[in-house]
This record gives structure tokens, C-alpha cells and sequence, in this order.
């Protein structure tokens, strides 16, 4: 067995002759019940009946919610419900999502995201023309603990399709979040589950371009999933004391070998790039907000990321200027870095 197998899930074939509808919604949900009923009403309302898609929500052992009422209450006995005997972590939670699911295409949609009218449609129409892709994303939306629409991710091209240069797209800017895309189930069968190594940040991008690495995308130019951002969600939390950069930084080792050995070297660069801008971008943020330790933690694991004497002159200019903004209490810094920072690394920075 090898290393990589040993943290990721086997996902077992469905046995030969068992009825399978073309989809599987999976819901992995923690604590989440208020935001459940609207994920639950989204996909709800795109509904084709249980033949074609198994709804089920899959719970990592809630303990501040009830999410068994929210699916009683909204889905009267369509959807699924399945508990954690425990807490096990959101890969595991993920894992179980997946070896439960028991359609064609699954989709995991985090119980506080959502989708758009259409989603499953438009999506569901890049499989049936290309049957030799391995997933189907869309533009998605990030919004705020709110519901409040921030922002929509980068436009890749302009007509939908199937992605050019998808390897190279999803490895240097990580541009799709998890509840965008759906994946043939086969895929996971054959590729296996999440990487279990990483804890809170990357295992989704890691995902992405190991599926990229070996099958064709396709790409949805409408925005048709939206994505919760905030401090309290596990994204927020690991944003703040840097260890979403440690992670990332796992995840970009275990990307490496996906790369094409010709142009490693070059596409190796530009990721670190990215993820060292984003880390200056996010400690900008931090600065602004007057939240030290969080900026802090940013810039190291950034410069971490990209270890030069040049990225740490670049960071020390921008939060020079950053800090004196703050002291003077103008709040225009994120917008001057979003500015004149390099459009190749801001042009997808994650919101927080």
C-alpha cells in the first residue's frame, strides 16, 4: 500500500445491479442547523424526484444544533439523514459523504453554502456531452455569514465548455470551492478520498488537480453555487492563526508530482506566488481590522511560502503603508494592495 493510500478512503464500487439514481446530493453539516434550512430549501427546489437524486445530510456528531429537525421539518421523509456516532472531523465526514453516496455524479455541499437555480441542469448537460470528463465546476459566489453577496470568483473563459489548460488553472489559483463542483462517483472510486494529512485548509484544491492531472473539466461560466465565508466557519478560524498556510503548504507538496515534469518548475513558482500574496493579502486585512496576531501569523506563514529576501521587502512596504493608514484611520489598503499588487496572484484571493 502506498503512503497516499493509506490517507485516502477506498471508496468501494456500488455492487453490480443495484438501482442507482444520477445523483447524490451529500450534505456533510457541524453545527450549522441555521444555515441548513436554506441549503436544504436550494437543492430542494431542484428536486427531480428520488429515482434521479439521492439528497442525504451526513452530521459530524452536532452538538450545539439540531439538524435531524431541519431535515424532518423541510424534507418530510425525502431526505436522508445520517449521524456520526462521534465527532470524527470533517475529511472523515467527508469520506462517509462519499461512501454513502450512491449515484452516478456526487455533489458534496457543505451544509452552509447553497445553490443557484439551475445548478444541477447545466452541470448535469456537461457530463451528457462529454463523458470522458472526470468533474464539472461552475463560477460561484462567496457571500458573507449574512447571506450577503461579497463577490464572484474569475471569470476562466468566456464560453462554457470544457476548460483549457485545466491542470495548470486549478493548480496555480485554486479557483473552484467545493460546493461548485460535482465529480463522477468512478473518479473517487478510483483516486480515493480526501487526503486526511491536511486538517483545515487544501484538501479540496489538492482534490481538484488530481482529478485535473488525469481527466478533462468542465466549466460552467454561470455563477450557480454560493460559498459562506467568516471568522467562525473553519476556514475563518485557521485563517487567523496562519494554519491554513501550513496546510496549503502540505497540499502544494502533494500537488507537485501532478505537475508535467517540463514545466514544473515554472507552475511550482507561480503557486507559491499565489499563496505567499494571498497570506500578504489576508495580513492587510488583518491590519485594517487592528487584529495584530492574525496579521502576524499571516506574513510568517506567507514568507514561509516564499522564503526570499524580495517577498519580505515586498511585505514590509505594504504593511508599512497599510499601518500608517491604519493610524490614521483611513480603511483604503486593501483596495490600494487589490490595486497594485500582481493581478496574477490577486485576482482570486479568498475572502475573510
Amino acid at each position: 500500500m502506498s503512503e497516499e493510500q493509506l490517507y485516502r478512503a477506498k471508496i468501494d464500487p456500488i455492487p453490480e445491479g443495484e438501482p442507482r439514481p444520477l445523483w447524490s446530493v451529500m450534505i456533510p453539516t457541524y453545527n450549522c442547523a441555521n444555515y441548513l434550512r436554506e441549503t436544504l430549501a436550494n437543492v430542494l427546489a431542484q428536486d427531480p424526484g428520488p429515482e434521479i437524486m439521492q439528497i442525504e445530510v451526513v452530521d459530524d456528531y452536532s452538538t450545539q444544533d439540531e439538524p435531524a429537525a431541519v431535515v424532518q421539518e423541510l424534507g418530510k421523509g425525502r431526505v436522508g439523514f445520517y449521524r456520526q456516532e462521534k465527532n470524527v472531523g470533517y475529511i472523515r465526514n467527508f469520506e462517509t459523504c462519499l461512501q454513502r453516496s450512491r449515484g452516478h455524479l456526487v455533489h458534496i455541499l457543505h451544509g452552509d453554502d447553497g445553490v443557484r437555480d439551475g445548478f444541477y441542469h447545466k452541470l448535469e448537460q456537461g457530463f451528457l456531452e462529454h463523458p470522458e470528463i472526470g468533474a464539472a465546476y461552475c463560477r460561484h459566489i462567496f457571500m458573507d455569514e449574512n447571506g450577503h453577496w461579497q463577490r464572484i470568483s474569475q471569470l476562466e473563459q468566456a464560453e462554457s465548455g470544457l476548460l483549457n489548460n485545466a491542470l495548470e488553472r486549478i493548480a496555480i489559483r485554486h479557483p473552484i470551492q467545493t460546493p461548485s463542483i460535482a465529480v463522477r462517483r468512478a473518479i473517487y472510486e478510483e483516486l480515493g478520498g480526501f487526503d486526511r494529512r491536511i486538517s483545515c485548509s487544501g484538501e479540496d484544491w489538492e482534490m481538484w488537480v488530481r482529478i485535473a492531472a488525469r481527466y478533462p473539466i468542465w466549466y460552467e461560466v454561470e455563477p450557480l453555487a454560493t460559498y459562506r465565508t467568516g471568522i467562525t466557519s473553519l476556514s475563518g478560524k485557521s485563517v487567523q492563526t496562519g494554519k491554513d498556510l501550513q496546510d496549503l503548504r502540505k497540499a502544494y507538496e502533494m500537488v507537485l508530482p501532478y505537475l508535467p515534469p517540463e514545466r514544473a518548475r515554472e507552475l511550482s513558482a507561480k503557486i507559491r506566488d499565489f499563496w505567499a500574496f494571498s497570506g500578504l493579502a489576508n495580513a492587510v486585512k488583518f491590519l485594517n481590522r487592528g487584529e495584530f496576531s492574525s496579521m502576524a501569523a499571516q506574513i510568517r506563514e506567507a514568507i514561509n511560502f516564499k522564503p526570499s529576501l524580495k517577498f519580505f521587502f515586498v511585505s514590509a512596504f505594504y504593511l508599512s503603508i497599510a499601518g500608517a493608514k491604519y493610524l490614521t484611520k483611513q480603511t483604503d489598503v486593501e483596495k490600494m494592495f487589490l490595486e497594485t499588487a500582481p493581478k496574477k496572484v490577486t485576482s482570486n484571493l479568498k475572502a475573510s
